[in-house]
Parts: C-alpha cells; structure tokens; sequence
C-alpha cells in the first residue's frame, strides 16, 4: 500500500491510496468463493463454476465490487497511520481505478483539524448572574407542589371556567361538512392546557353540563392537515364532566405531607435552599458557557464543512443511544414527530458547530499555556470511570488501552483549559 496527500482549501485533503495488485488478487479470490454458489451456469453445479468462465460469462470486473469494499476499510485504516496529518471528519471514499495484475487506487477526501488562532482569553468579561431566590420564586415553587397535591372536585353547579379539567364529546365541521380527525368521544381536556387549536377552549368557558355548544375556529395557516390549514370551523361540543382543581391549605400539615419537615417556615427554608443551589449550579454553568462563547468569538478559524457534518452525525448517535435507553428508536421518534433525517441533522448543525468551535479552542489555550495531563490526572480519571461503571481500575485501563488512554489524557488538558479560561474571567 502508499499513500499520497494533498492539501485543498479550506481545511480539507485528498488522500490517494494504492493497493498493490497481489493485495487486490487476494480479494477478488476471496469475492469468488463468497459468490460462486450463488452463480448458476448449464452444465456445472452450484458453487463448481470456475472463476475464469464467470469473469468471461459476466466481465472481468464481475467481482472488482465485493473486492473493494473489501479491501478499503483495512487500507483506509492502515493510511491513517501512516498520515501525519489530524483527519477530523469521515472520508469520502472513490474508486479511481481497480484492475486484476494491476491493483486499485482509491481516494479519501477528509477534513484536517484547523488551526486556530487565539484573540483574548485570559480576562475575558461576562455578565455576572443572579444567584438570589425571591419570595415569588419560592411561592410559585410551592404552588407548583401544591397544584400536584390537588385533589379533583366534581363540579355539577356552574358552567365551564379556565382551569377545570373536562370530559367532552365533539366533532368538526368545516362548511357544514364534517371533516377526518374532527371527531372524538370522552376525551379529557384542562382547559387552558392548550392541546387544542387557538380559540377552542376559550370557546369552551361558560358551556353547560350536557348542553351541546358550538366552539367558532379558525385554523392556523400552518397547520399540520393542509386541507384544514387557515379554514374556520364549527365545532359542536357537549361537555359530560367538570372537575376543578382543590389546592390544600399551605400550612403545617401541608408542608408535613409534602417534606421532612414539621412546620411551613422549615418547609419555606428548605425550599430556598434547593432554589439557591440550583441557581449557583445553573450560574456556574452560564459561565462557563458565555467564557468559552467569548473566548470563541475572539478567536479565528476556518472550520471544514466535513468536520461539521461528521459531528452532526455524532451528536445523532448521541440522541439515538439515549431514545433506546428509553425504549424508544430514532425511527419512531421522527414518526412521532414528523422530521425527517435530513431536517433533523440541519437542526443540529449550530449545536455540531458549537461544540467543535468550544474544543479547539480550549485545546488552543491548553498548548498556548503549557497545560498538560499528568499520570496522577490520568489515575483520578480512572478512578472515577471504573467507580461509575463498578469495575476495577485495572480492568478500566485494560478495557481503554493506549488508544482509550490518549483520549482521556486529552480530555483531561481540555478541562484544565477550560478551568484556566474561568478561572481568569471577570464578572461585570
């Protein structure tokens, strides 16, 4: 195998690889006997046809397919090796040439990590959150606690009001023809939840028990059905049930009921201490943010449309992997929600372009300041991981391998970047 490299613009290589012609024979052989039981010529048996009749029969380059895909995986791999340069994105693979006696030269078009060139990002300034929990905090805090502690009172004395949770049958007229999906039998409906389209359950308040009520719409012009999108409709609704929310009494029996706590003023307490640690955790978190945001910002360079589209695939995975530890599959949820792949991966291109800008340049601050990842850094980390995974240290190690344990030492000068750049900024 040899490989050739050459620069493009923006960030972007071609690398030309050979494969030597003993390599490619080897494959083609190999194509042979994985497809010669599934090639049928007169007067031989399957799996019995020699390989000359078929390339003669079906052409020479009957099997130069099955041989490349075979061969490119493990000659690609072994270019990366060979190759200097840091190839941040997926290759674009194309076979430029495949012949028997002859070999077969392919190219791989791939991104290179760009350089970065650092402005300001020792003392950059940004905005100092506010850490201070307010009484309305607090209060809207313990109503929410309160709303889910209600209890649901059946109402048969006074007509619809915002907020109640109903029972209703209706059915959609547009013209005075009923229209598909327009129709639906007990269905639950809190009024002022907003499931439905705007002006429906507003229409809603002041109807009567068992009284049919006509519910006046208008479509929004982007709605989902196009044959409904901007149209006005009538839909006739009978409202069967009228519960209302009762909220408990916010005093000591409460707060006993929903803590650990005997009296509403400990109750009180305990719950602005949760809201003040969450606002310094929330605030820690802005600030790192808006510093590497600044420090990005300062800073210049030319990002590879490759490198972007390799991380949006990643972050893909990413979303992927933790639908399935839900049960769910990345299928289902575009059906659910009605987004194909490729609106999908766009949507996640500010995200893809965010994250690859925030590591190159904390790896840019990490190599301008000297920071590096020690051995005793690197045991730290793996302390940690094997304690998450409850595994031994060693088997941890063994598990990464060098590979596993450059990636982690990496990680580690990224952080202490990260902690530098912080640590350095000031708060207006």
């Amino acid at each position: 195998m040899s490989l050739q490299v050459e620069k493009l613009e923006h960030n972007m290589a071609k690398l030309t690889i050979e494969v030597g012609a003993e390599d490619l024979e080897k494959a083609i052989e190999k194509a042979y006997q994985k497809n010669k039981g599934k090639i049928s010529v007169p007067g031989f048996r399957k799996g019995k046809v020699p390989r000359k009749l078929i390339e003669k029969m079906y052409g020479e380059a009957v099997f130069y397919e099955d041989a490349a895909n075979a061969l490119i995986p493990e000659a690609y791999d072994k270019a990366l090796e060979e190759c200097e340069e840091d190839i941040v994105s997926s290759p674009k693979i194309e076979v430029t040439s495949i012949e028997a006696g002859k070999g077969m030269t392919f190219t791989a078009e791939v991104a290179l990590k760009p350089e970065v060139t650092l402005g300001e990002y020792k003392g950059v300034e940004v905005a100092k959150a506010d850490t201070e929990v307010t009484d309305d905090e607090i209060m809207a805090a313990i109503d929410k606690e309160r709303e889910s502690n209600a209890r649901a009172i059946v109402i048969t004395d006074r007509p619809v009001k915002a907020g109640d949770e109903t029972i209703i049958d209706f059915e959609g007229f547009v013209d005075g023809v009923a229209f598909d999906g327009g129709k639906g039998e007990n269905y639950p409906l809190t009024i002022g939840s907003g499931a439905f389209i705007p002006g429906f359950e507003e229409g809603l308040v002041g109807a009567n028990l068992n009284e049919e009520t006509d519910v006046n719409v208008t479509f929004p012009e982007d709605y989902q059905a196009s044959e409904l999108a901007g149209k006005a409709a009538v839909f006739k609704c009978t409202v069967k049930e009228i519960k209302e929310k009762e909220l408990p009494e916010l005093d000591d029996e409460f707060a006993a009921e929903v803590s650990e706590f005997d009296t509403l003023e400990e109750y009180k307490a305990d719950v602005k201490k949760n809201l003040e640690e969450k606002k310094i955790s929330n605030a820690k978190r802005e600030k790192i943010d808006a510093v590497i945001d600044a420090v990005v910002n300062n800073a210049t360079m030319d990002i590879p449309e490759a490198m972007v589209t390799t991380m949006q695939r990643q972050i893909l995975d990413e979303y992927a992997q933790n639908m399935q530890a839900q049960g769910l599959n990345l299928e289902q949820y575009m059906q659910y929600t009605g987004i194909d792949a490729e609106t999908m991966m766009e949507q996640l291109k500010p995200q893809a372009e965010s994250r690859i800008k925030g590591r190159l340049v904390l790896e840019a601050v990490a190599k301008a300041e000297n920071i590096v990842a020690t051995e005793e850094d690197f045991e730290a980390e793996i302390k940690t991981m094997a304690e998450a995974y409850g595994i031994e240290a060693d088997k941890a190690k063994e598990l990464l391998g060098e590979k596993g344990k450059k990636s982690v030492m990496e990680d580690v000068c990224i952080k202490k970047a990260q902690e530098f750049i912080v640590e350095n900024a000031k708060e207006a």
